[in-house]
């Protein structure tokens, strides 16, 4: 578990910018930090989860260097495919985004779970 107090970008650190949202880059860099972690999870266990968040890392990422003064922030990204009709579009930002969320939520249910004593690994999945 102490591994975890050695990332050097940490979501808690993002500042949020005030009407604007969350900052594209520093989102990415706390995503990437994580790709590591799962490493020590377990590298088996968590190898299908690790490629579905380095891919949705990605799509999001490609989207962002288009033009990072416009997709400065995830919220800007998103409302430019829901303008541009294709935030339903298979592998879109918007769609990375949201797997990415439910990736970071099932990687923090998970977490959680060992944090308060869960020693087997699957009744912790």
């Amino acid at each position: 578990q102490c591994f975890l107090l050695v990332l050097d970008t940490r979501f808690s650190d993002i500042e949020l910018r005030e009407e604007e949202g969350i900052p594209t880059e520093e989102f990415l860099e706390s995503c990437y930090a994580i790709v590591p972690v799962l490493d020590k999870l377990g590298p088996t266990v968590f190898a299908p989860v690790k490629m579905d968040f380095v891919g949705n890392i990605k799509k999001i990422n490609q989207k962002f260097i288009t033009n990072k003064e416009e997709f400065d922030t995830l919220q800007k990204i998103v409302l430019h495919e829901v303008n541009a009709g294709v935030a339903q579009v298979r592998n879109s930002a918007t769609e990375a985004l949201l797997w990415l969320k439910r990736g970071l939520k099932f990687l923090k249910g998970f977490l959680t779970e060992v944090k308060n004593g869960e020693k087997n690994i699957q009744t912790a999945l």
